[in-house]
């Protein structure tokens, strides 16, 4: 089963809003079986919506479209998609209609024409009633080709995908399952991962698809299988994995360093604590971004300038003058001077050059001391990042720090 998703607005086109919407939508598809082969965003525009309409029915059963559903003149969708679907009139929606009437009077709002157009759908398709909004959904079916049209409000069409789209797409269509299966690895480059398990990718079977995905948490593997297949085959690829990789397997499932490093730390029982100069918070952001981090984190230092350091975390001031504030020394010193302060079993420092300037010859941008202290001692490693870009330098040291975290729980 083959599907696209189109976002219209020109409001994407230019940037002005990140389109969130298809990200959604394709992972809700995928869960039914249904394969996205295409995302396409597209202006406000009669010819524009159709034209990728006929480009995409040519390949697809399913278009799920988004945007152009509001009350002003420039949201065309709903009469372009009239017109797309040879709809003679438009006919009131009468559960849509009261809703609006109800959200105006509980607003204090005078409700306008353009409130009342907005329940107006096309007679030839099924209103999908949009609990969230003033403008519902709408479902053509014509020809064995299906579009479904929806808000470009996220919350708008998510609730209108959970309670209105999804059990009618279960019922229209014979689903078989897509199934994807996700591995997390690290410190190891993309180009070369592809290279040391070579072998083991070329003796997939045919209907298992490998998929390299780069992400700052190290780079992930996933397999999808778009045919019937045992349930263990893919976590079994896994398994015969780890003999060609066995140092760089973070963990299974499609989750990032900040989720293991977290889970190992609730099984554990542990706690940790972060200073941090060049990261910024990112480390502790990063952490408690998972939900029931409370359980282990406790908090952090953000020690940006040096007398933070020396006042706050304890770092001997005259090693600063003498190694600088980017040195082994102080680096595991702030993370000492954490741990001790918040009182956890573990800690990590951060000290670097995140640029685009303030490198020398012997510290050039990307210099990056992590620390990591544990309840029998502190280990650091510096980092040569290799870049100008702030915010990957920022990103790559956080991580490594987690990644340093990560091996200590597991020693």
């Amino acid at each position: 089963m083959n599907s696209a998703i189109l976002t219209i607005g020109d409001e994407i086109l230019i940037g002005q809003i990140t389109d969130t919407n298809s990200a959604y939508i394709s992972r809700l598809l995928n869960a039914l079986g249904i394969k996205v082969n295409n995302m396409l965003s597209i202006s406000d525009s009669r010819q524009s919506i159709v034209r990728a309409l006929d480009a995409l029915f040519e390949h697809v059963d399913l278009a799920i479209i988004t945007g152009g559903l509001g009350p002003t003149k420039d949201d065309i969708t709903k009469h372009v998609l009239a017109e797309y679907f040879n709809s003679k009139k438009m006919v009131t929606h009468e559960p849509t209609l009261l809703h609006v009437q109800e959200m105006c009077r509980k607003r204090g709002f005078e409700m306008v024409e353009s409130n009342r157009l907005q329940a107006q759908v096309p007679e030839v398709c099924e209103a999908l009633f949009n609990e969230q909004g003033t403008a519902p959904g709408m479902w053509f079916d014509k020809n064995g080709k299906v579009a479904v049209s929806l808000p470009g409000v996220p919350f708008e069409m998510e609730g209108l995908m959970q309670k209105q789209v999804i059990s009618r797409l279960q019922k229209r269509f014979a689903l078989s399952r897509i199934v994807h299966q996700t591995l997390l690895t690290y410190g190891i480059a993309e180009s070369k991962l592809s290279e040391v398990i070579a072998s083991w990718e070329d003796a997939l079977p045919p209907y298992l698809r490998l998929a390299y995905l780069p992400t700052p948490s190290g780079v992930k593997l996933r397999l999808s299988c778009y045919e019937t297949a045992s349930e263990n085959e893919i976590p079994e690829q896994f398994e015969a994995l780890k003999k060609f990789i066995p140092d760089f397997i973070v963990g299974m499932g499609d989750y990032l360093l900040e989720d293991f490093v977290g889970q190992m730390l609730k099984q554990q029982g542990k706690t940790v604590s972060t200073a941090e100069s060049c990261t910024g918070g990112r480390i502790a952001s990063m952490l408690t971004s998972i939900a029931g981090s409370s359980a282990y984190f406790k908090g952090s230092v953000v020690s940006y300038a040096n007398d933070v350091k020396v006042n706050v975390l304890g770092v001997n001031a005259y090693d600063i003058v003498r190694y600088g504030a980017v040195s082994q020394t102080v680096a595991e010193q702030m993370a000492r001077g954490v741990q001790r302060l918040v009182k956890t079993d573990y800690a990590m420092a951060t000290s670097g050059i995140a640029g685009p300037g303030g490198g020398t010859p012997e510290k050039p941008v990307g210099t990056v001391w992590v620390a990591v202290a544990t309840p029998s001692g502190v280990q650091s490693q510096m980092f040569s990042l290799g870049t100008a870009d702030r915010e990957r330098n920022i990103a790559c040291a956080s991580a490594n720090a987690l990644n340093m975290l990560r091996k200590a729980l597991a020693e």
